[in-house]
C-alpha cells in the first residue's frame, strides 16, 4: 500500500519555540542551584514583550528578566530593525508558589499529575524515529545553522520546514514535497534566496536517493517572509508538541514537555516511554513499537502500561509487558533516577526535538536495556 505522511519542524526562532526555551532555560537555570526544585513555567511571547508565568517553588533565586533576555539574544533576535529584540522587550512575571495540594503527593514519591504518556520507535531511521520528522528537524537546523555560521547574511531566527513523504508500507520511498519558510532581511531578493536555501539547506540534507524530478520544492511560497518571530505571531509554550514528539505519527497524550520539572509525568513519562520503546526495538524484539504509560495524582506507580507492535512483535506482548515492568523502573522517583533528570539538560531539548538525539544528556535515548530485555526471552 503506498501513502503520503507529512511531519513538520520550526527553528528556535519561531514564537512557540521562544517560549519553549524560556520555560525551560529557567528550569535549567533553577536546577543549577536547586536540583529539586518545582518547576511549573509558561511563556507568552508577542510584539515588543514576554510574559512569564507558572509556579515554582525553590529554595534559590534566579533572575528570570535576565535568563530570558539571555536566551532571546542568543536565539538572534539582536536588531531592533525585526521590531523584536532582547534589548527593548519587556518581560512580565507572574511567578507563585505550587500548590500545597500538589506537593502532599509528590514529595512522596507520587505522579505530580494525573495523565497519560506515550513513546514510539520505529526502524525506518538510524534515529529510530519516524522519517518525516527526522528530515523536518535536519532542514530547520540546517536552516539555523547557515545563518549562524553567516553562510549568508540575510536571514533571520524564524523559519519553519515541513515534508512529506511517500511511503510503501512502512518504508519511506521517495520525499514527495518540501516545504521551507525562511525569515529574512528586507534587502534580499526572493530568487537568490530561494536559490541559496535549495542548495546550501535542501541538497546538503536530503539524500539525493529520495529525490526525483517529481518532488516537489516550495520556499517561501507567498514570495517574502520579512515580517517574522514575536512581531507576525504569538507564541506560546507547548503549542508544538508533535514537532517535539514523533511529527504526529505516534500518538500523544496531549500534555507539552518544556517548562516543567520531571516530577511531572507529562515530561519524564515520556522520556521513560520512548527509552522503553526504543530498547525493544533496538533489541530487535519488533520493529516497530508503542508505549503508553498512565498515571493518578500522588501514586507512584503507573495505573496502566500499554504496548503496541503493530504487529511486528517477535516474541509475545502480554510477556513482553512483563519484561517493562520487571526491567524499567516506572514510578516518578525511578524514572528521574534511572534517567538523571534533576540536572540542568533542558533548555536543548526545547528545539528540534526530544526525541532522536543522540546527544549528551539524552539519557532517554541510551539503547543499554538492550541486552536485558533480550536475556529476558531467552
Amino acid at each position: 500500500m503506498r501513502y503520503f505522511f507529512t511531519s513538520e519542524s520550526v527553528t528556535e526562532g519561531h514564537p512557540d519555540k521562544l517560549c519553549d526555551q524560556v520555560s525551560d532555560a529557567i528550569l535549567d537555570a533553577i536546577y543549577e542551584k536547586d536540583p529539586h526544585g518545582r518547576v511549573a513555567c509558561e511563556a507568552l511571547v508577542t510584539r515588543g514583550v514576554i510574559y512569564v508565568a507558572g509556579e515554582i517553588s525553590t529554595a534559590c533565586y534566579v533572575e528570570i528578566p535576565r535568563i530570558v533576555r539571555n536566551l532571546v539574544k542568543e536565539v538572534g533576535y539582536t536588531d531592533p530593525n525585526m521590531g523584536f529584540d532582547y534589548g527593548s522587550c519587556g518581560v512580565i512575571i507572574a511567578i507563585q508558589e505550587q500548590s500545597s495540594d500538589i506537593a502532599r503527593g509528590v514529595d512522596v514519591g507520587g505522579a505530580g499529575d494525573q495523565g497519560l504518556m506515550f513513546g514510539y520507535a520505529c526502524s525506518q531511521t538510524k534515529e529510530l524515529m519516524p522519517f518525516p520528522i527526522i528530515l523536518a528537524h535536519k532542514l530547520v537546523r540546517r536552516l539555523s545553522q547557515i545563518r549562524k555560521e553567516k553562510l549568508v547574511d540575510y536571514l533571520r531566527p524564524d523559519g519553519k520546514s515541513q515534508v512529506t513523504i511517500e511511503y510503501e508500507g512502512n518504508t519511506p520511498k521517495r520525499v514527495e514535497a518540501i516545504i521551507i519558510g525562511a525569515h529574512h532581511n528586507s534587502e534580499v531578493k526572493t530568487e537568490k534566496l530561494r536559490e541559496d536555501i535549495k542548495k546550501l539547506v535542501i541538497e546538503y540534507v536530503v539524500p539525493k536517493e529520495m529525490m526525483d524530478k517529481n518532488t516537489k520544492i516550495f520556499i517561501n511560497a507567498t514570495g517574502r517572509f520579512e515580517i517574522g518571530g514575536p512581531v507576525a505571531d504569538t507564541g506560546v509554550t507547548g503549542r508544538k508538541i508533535m514537532v517535539d514528539t514523533y511529527g504526529g505519527w505516534a500518538r500523544h497524550g496531549g500534555g507539552c514537555l518544556s517548562g516543567k520539572d520531571p516530577t511531572k509525568v507529562d515530561r519524564s513519562a515520556s522520556y521513560m516511554a520512548r527509552y522503553i520503546a526504543k530498547n525493544i526495538v533496538a533489541a530487535d524484539l519488533a520493529s516497530e513499537c508503542e508505549i503508553q504509560l498512565a498515571y493518578c495524582i500522588g501514586v507512584a506507580d503507573p495505573v496502566a502500561v500499554m504496548v503496541n507492535s503493530f504487529g511486528t512483535a517477535k516474541v509475545d506482548e502480554e510477556k513482553l509487558e512483563k519484561a517493562i515492568r520487571e526491567i524499567f523502573p516506572l514510578t516518578p522517583q525511578g524514572i528521574i533516577n534511572h534517567l538523571k533528570l534533576l540536572r540542568p539538560i533542558y533548555k536543548k531539548t526545547a528545539c528540534y526535538g526530544h526525541f532522536g538525539r543522540e546527544e549528551n544528556g539524552f539519557t532517554w535515548e541510551d539503547t543499554d536495556k538492550v541486552e536485558e530485555l533480550r536475556r529476558f526471552f531467552e
